[in-house]
């Protein structure tokens, strides 16, 4: 393979995940939704919340690797090509990101439900 072809790695994604891939990228997006329209919200980011987000994105990226190799078909020992190590190195970055944006969010919307006197 000389060329890195986007829809290749789509294959092979979905190789590695599964039926998880699409609803993964389903709460990815509902998730960097809420995140934006929180951010409109409170026109800023909470320093303190977003620190714990980040340690939360740490595990999180660890956890999208352990529910790849559990869902896969293949296993890391698999992973020859340069293609397998950049997906394995993008499903950990994804996790992580997306960890972290959801951890961030519901903190966030928790908050703001508690101030308002609502119960989350």
């Amino acid at each position: 393979m000389k060329e890195l072809d986007p829809l290749i790695l789509i294959a092979v994604f979905q190789e590695m995940l599964g039926p998880l891939l699409w609803p993964l990228i389903a709460l990815f997006v509902l998730g960097t939704l809420a995140f934006l329209l929180l951010l409109v919200r409170e026109r800023r980011i909470v320093a303190r919340r977003f620190m714990w987000s980040q340690v939360v994105g740490l595990f999180g990226g660890v956890m999208a690797l352990v529910i790849m190799a559990r869902v896969s078909a293949s296993g890391y020992s698999d992973a020859v090509g340069p293609a397998d190590w950049i997906l394995l190195v993008a499903v950990y970055v994804a996790g992580a990101i997306g960890a972290a944006v959801l951890a961030y969010t519901l903190a966030g919307w928790m908050r703001a439900a508690v101030r308002s006197g609502e119960r989350p």
